[in-house]
């Protein structure tokens, strides 16, 4: 069987540059790279992952924190950023918090990650001061989506503008009693976004001269099932809303149901908005603030191929913009 050393031998180079060659990997010359792969091509040469991580020091692996991985943002931002990771040889290696603290605290003490992986991808979390120390000092580029981190890589919208956008929407159409359904702002185990969505609402209601209401406030949980809950709650309020805010379109669509259960008419008695722009949002036919979630993914990876390939350079910042898309939940205040 063909080693790496018969590889290196045949090519006249060292067992190192035959690895980085093969992975394509910087410090190595594309007149180099090509011998290499020639000579691997000419000798059936298949190279084992351990040993190629033995003789690079790398795992060819990116860690990938994520709260929950079975719900679409999530799910989006993974897939996209694996198809543009996988084509430069990289593997995910994928840890799904859920809601245990203890998890949690493993992941970001770096101690779960340390030696397994190259580079890590945090989506929608919003570490501590300590836990980016931690993560940080575990060695290897990080990345986040939702946020900026400073030393980090970063990728975000702006989720309070996002919000202020889809209130300032239904206030253009004469909507007054404006309904939040959102997660919990106090759930450290989520991040900072449900509290920046509120921050929003309460922001552009403030500007329109309109008093807060809190018995309009509602929590979701960012879940189809959640919003149901929480449209039944405001349903039930002696002056229900003419109009909902849901911080994201599956809990838009959850809202909706609920009040066609009921015999509302979307958008005569009741408009609904929502963020996202969930893949299922145009067959609702829902309004709703447009994020590019598949872009961040793709974004987020090539920043941190970038970083692996230039340790030294600057960590890029970006936030993505966002759009309203008007389609046919919302409507003027009867």
């Amino acid at each position: 069987m063909t080693t790496i050393r018969d590889v290196a031998d045949a090519a006249g180079v060292s067992i190192a540059t035959v690895s980085r060659a093969l992975h394509g990997l910087p410090r190595v010359s594309e007149a180099t790279r090509q011998r290499v792969l020639a000579v691997a091509a000419d000798l059936r040469y298949v190279a084992s992952p351990s040993a190629a991580s033995l003789a690079s020091g790398q795992t060819m692996a990116i860690g990938v924190v994520a709260p929950f991985v079975n719900r679409w943002f999530f799910a989006a931002v993974v897939h996209s950023a694996e198809e543009r990771l996988r084509p430069a040889g990289y593997d995910l290696l994928l840890y799904s918090l859920g809601t245990n603290a203890v998890e949690r605290q493993r992941a970001f003490s770096g101690t779960l990650l340390h030696k397994r992986v190259d580079a890590v991808l945090v989506l929608g979390l919003q570490p501590t001061a300590e836990e980016v120390a931690t993560l940080s000092a575990a060695g290897g580029p990080v990345g986040v989506v939702g946020f900026a981190v400073p030393g980090w890589c970063s990728v975000r919208i702006d989720e309070e503008g996002a919000a202020r956008c889809a209130v300032r929407h239904l206030i253009d159409l004469g909507h007054r009693r404006i309904a939040f359904i959102g997660g919990e702002p106090e759930d450290p185990l989520l991040s900072a976004l449900p509290a920046d969505r509120l921050v929003g609402y309460r922001g552009e209601l403030a500007a329109a001269g309109i008093p807060a209401d809190r018995a309009l406030e509602t929590v979701g949980g960012f879940t189809v099932p959640g919003a149901m809950a929480a449209m039944e709650r405001l349903l039930r309020l002696p002056d229900p809303p003419t109009a909902v805010f849901a911080a994201s379109d599956e809990m838009a669509m959850g809202a909706i149901h609920v009040a066609r259960h009921a015999g509302l008419r979307v958008p005569g008695d009741l408009s609904v908005v929502g963020i996202d722009d969930h893949e299922m949002s145009e067959m609702f036919d829902l309004t709703t603030v447009a994020q590019p979630v598949e872009a961040q993914g793709v974004l987020a990876a090539e920043m941190l191929l970038a970083a692996l390939a230039e340790p030294d350079r600057p960590r890029p910042s970006v936030t993505v913009p966002t759009r309203l898309v008007v389609r046919g939940t919302t409507g003027r205040a009867g």
